[in-house]
């Protein structure tokens, strides 16, 4: 950690505390039960926790069991240029791996930057709205790179070691949205998967294993297999200009990130409004995000079930308007079932503007009209969301997202503990957490 400034080795303790923060509460999803049952069956004994249960088996199982749990509740971190979740893939494998080999706590941080940064450059330069529009799930396909890179780093893998590790990562990187269609449990494992094939790559190539050193750019490597309109310049861009950690969205709200402009619209607007005299509402969303939350648009009015709502830019709207939150008391399936968020689903249109999409994935704006019976029409643009680097939340926010996810009397004292990991002498901390 001594290679970093303070402002990056500050940010990568606020990230591992909301990353444990959001799983602590995903292992009490249902989701979460049937993955750590697998996961321990399969794992066999070892050091690493299963987050939430008091067990602990092989780090390649509880990175596949804890990536999974922490991407259960749609509340940990998010990017907006490579629009993927990187802390969900890298922190869970990188804690499990450390945990397996006693790493110095110093060590798991730096292993932690080296994931992100990998991670992030990896989503940049697949250039997020042509994998989306391929099927691909980026923070699958890019996570099991970064979740690599931390591992190598946490294995001590040499300069050769490291980049066949990334070659080998290349064919396991994965991860279908086809979940979308009936709201599967799939996206969640994407995470884990990422996790649990990156220290896989690393430990295979530290025994000797070859992969392509050309897994990126090459005729059949990753930046053409999973993207129709890849960015390769992207990958090296701007190298340590801020670190990529620096770039890390925290999120406030429990749905995706690309509804999160949304919500604080319709948070601006709420004051002004009485549910009852909404006559329609018109949300302005990013063309590259429209296949997750906004299309088809009968489906997105009418979700199920609650990852069907977190992926639903008329629900985000309606339950903001009804409910005045977007956090995750917002989806559950008493709010779900709620008729005035109903009827405001099925008079909400979601358009495409030039003007949104402009510097899109740099910047993800957002815009809003709500249209009142008596004629009136309110209208909000939010170009920075909540949690984004340009609008933070702050660190007492941070704390008490921690403290009220995690459900313990001793919440806020483990978050202080947590977030003076790096000085600590071991990892104690991190067991007392997750188990």
């Amino acid at each position: 950690m001594d290679a970093l400034d303070e402002a990056a080795r500050e940010r990568t303790r606020e990230l591992l505390l909301d990353v444990v923060g959001v799983s602590l509460m995903g292992s009490r999803q249902e989701s979460s039960r049937s993955v750590v049952a697998a996961a321990l069956a399969l794992g066999g004994t070892g050091a690493a926790c299963v987050i939430g249960t008091g067990q602990r088996t092989s780090a390649p199982w509880a990175a596949l069991a804890n990536g999974t749990v922490a991407h259960a509740v749609e509340l940990d971190d998010v990017t907006t240029e490579s629009s993927l979740h990187p802390g969900v893939a890298v922190i869970p494998a990188a804690v499990a791996l450390a945990q397996q080999l006693q790493s110095p706590p110093s060590r798991l941080m730096e292993a932690i930057v080296a994931g992100y940064e990998l991670t992030m450059r990896v989503g940049n330069a697949l250039n997020p709205a042509s994998a989306y529009a391929r099927g691909f799930h980026p923070t699958g396909v890019a996570g099991v790179f970064g979740a690599a890179s931390a591992a190598a780093h946490l294995l001590g893998l040499d300069v050769d070691q490291r980049a066949r590790a990334l070659g080998i990562a290349g064919t396991m990187a994965s991860g279908s949205l086809e979940y979308l269609a009936d709201g599967s449990w799939t996206k969640r494992l994407n995470a884990g998967w990422a996790g649990h094939a990156g220290i896989s790559a690393a430990y295979l190539a530290r025994a000797g294993f070859v992969g392509p050193l050309s897994v990126f750019e090459g005729r059949l490597g990753v930046l053409h297999a999973y993207s129709d309109a890849s960015l390769p310049d992207r990958l090296l861009a701007d190298l340590g200009q801020p670190l990529q950690v620096m770039r890390v969205s925290i999120k406030p709200y429990a749905c995706c990130r690309y509804n999160h402009g949304l919500i604080d619209c319709m948070l601006q607007l709420r004051p002004e409004v009485a549910v009852g005299d909404v006559e329609r509402i018109r949300l302005g969303v990013l063309s590259g995000g429209a296949l997750l939350v906004a299309d088809p648009i009968e489906q997105k009015r009418q979700p199920v079930g609650i990852v069907d709502a977190q992926f639903s830019a008329p629900y985000a709207a309606a339950a903001a308007l009804v409910f005045g939150t977007g956090d995750i008391s917002a989806y559950a399936a008493d709010r779900l079932a709620d008729p005035a968020v109903r009827r405001l689903m099925a008079v909400t249109d979601c358009y495409r503007d030039a003007d949104l999409d402009a510097e899109y994935p740099r910047k993800w704006p957002a815009a809003a009209e709500v249209h009142l019976k008596d004629g009136r029409v309110l209208a909000s643009r939010v170009e920075f969301a909540t949690g984004e680097p340009e609008n933070p939340v702050s660190r007492e926010a941070l704390v008490a997202k921690f403290v009220s996810l995690a459900e313990r009397a001793d919440a806020e004292a483990l978050a202080e503990r947590l977030l003076k990991l790096d000085s600590a002498a071991d990892l104690g901390v991190l067991t007392d957490v997750l188990t």
